[in-house]
């Protein structure tokens, strides 16, 4: 759902609530953003001895055109998402996914020319771009582009080519303001009316953002918002229902259920971004309430792969008045929707914490080896994720 109006207050600077005392780590973790040290190091390991699922998701990597070194950045001064011939953000989620793909082939071999290309991307967009701008859309753009491009500048964050006090600056003065202003002020609508994935990729941005400039404010606020939050990103109101299926498995009704299942894919990825950054600084908000996020995914996984789930009627207030709407039954557009997103959740929902995660498994299996920008279209939905996670993950 979209609002018409609300954008003048969307740049506005206050704190995302009242941040989570303690919650920020007294010593911050780098990388420790969507990889840490033992996920790099565990992957150029396996790589280099063609063990799988790494070797074959590293011959997908380096086969991706984006994972070339010579890729050439091509930087705007406004990043515009919206209708019309101003909709220029493909060149963003381009950029990024080629900074992204570059720095992991740089992480894996020790090639510099990799490395040397990711910061000449960043390089080029921070020194560049000054502004979001757009309709309600360009909210989207700065949670999806911003979470994304953060994690990109936290890998690079010691690299001697990689500007990081520009790049920190440009995150903070271009992308933080609209994360912050859309979790605030939901563009002066219903809290209800802006679907899940609208408040995760905005708090995922939040959360990267916090950790690659170590401010403990800002991810206070994250957590905090992730816990209690007033809108559709808030854990308790991303999965609303709480269901028991016949074989005793515990699922979490997803927001987006009844609205299809390429979104719904979509919001366990925003939210599994947002609580392996989270558990990369040592806060735990996988199992946050009782494993709440582990349910929903579940849910979201069991109906992917075919199987039936059970459904209570959702309500919500739409618009700025908060006009009714229900849906009544879950909506199979899309089922079955193939995301880079369930290697994170299964390695670890399964290998870390040893729960049975019998359907997020399944999802796994059915996606097999995760590719990344470019492997799932040219449009901006096959750039949503960054992909790779059966080369990052696997434990």
């Amino acid at each position: 759902m979209r609002a018409a109006g609300g954008l003048a207050v969307v740049g506005a600077l206050g704190a995302v609530g009242t941040g989570s005392a303690g919650a920020a780590p007294t010593v911050w973790n780098h990388p420790g953003g969507i990889h840490h040290p033992g996920d790099i190091n565990r992957a150029r390991v396996k790589v280099a001895a063609f063990a799988d699922p790494w070797y074959s998701t590293w011959q997908v990597l380096t086969a991706n055109a984006h994972s070339a070194s010579t890729w050439t950045a091509n930087p705007q001064t406004t990043a515009y998402r919206g209708a019309g011939t101003n909709n220029n953000y493909t060149y963003l989620y381009n950029d990024i996914a080629a900074a992204y793909q570059n720095t992991l082939r740089w992480l894996i071999t020790g090639d510099t020319a990799h490395a040397d290309c990711a910061a000449a991307i960043c390089n080029a967009w921070s020194s560049t771009l000054t502004a979001i701008d757009g309709p309600t859309d360009a909210c989207l753009l700065a949670g999806l582009q911003g979470w994304q491009f953060a994690n990109v500048g936290e890998l690079l964050r010691d690299y001697p080519a990689f500007d990081l006090p520009a790049f920190q600056q440009m995150m903070l003065n271009v992308f933080y303001p609209w994360n912050n202003g859309f979790l605030t002020y939901h563009n002066n609508t219903c809290i209800t009316h802006y679907w899940a994935n609208w408040d995760l990729c905005n708090l995922a941005s939040l959360m990267a953002i916090a950790i690659l400039c170590e401010d403990a404010d800002k991810f206070d606020a994250a957590v905090t918002y992730y816990q209690s939050g007033a809108g559709n990103g808030a854990v308790g109101h991303a999965v609303p229902f709480l269901h028991t299926d016949d074989d005793g498995y515990a699922l979490g009704q997803w927001q987006e259920a009844g609205r299809d299942q390429s979104h719904s894919v979509m919001g366990i990825g925003q939210m599994g971004a947002v609580c392996e950054m989270a558990w990369n600084q040592g806060v735990d908000l996988y199992g946050y309430d009782d494993n709440r996020f582990f349910k929903g995914a579940q849910y979201v996984a069991k109906y992917n792969v075919g199987l039936d789930v059970p459904f209570t009627t959702y309500s919500w207030g739409s618009g700025h008045n908060c006009a009714y709407n229900e849906q009544t039954v879950i909506n199979d557009y899309g089922r079955g929707t193939i995301r880079p997103i369930w290697a994170m959740l299964h390695y670890h929902y399964n290998r870390i914490k040893g729960l049975d995660d019998k359907y997020i498994a399944a999802m796994c299996d059915l996606v097999g080896i995760e590719g990344g920008g470019g492997d799932y279209g040219a449009n901006s939905g096959g750039f949503d994720q960054l992909g790779f996670g059966t080369l990052m993950y696997p434990k």
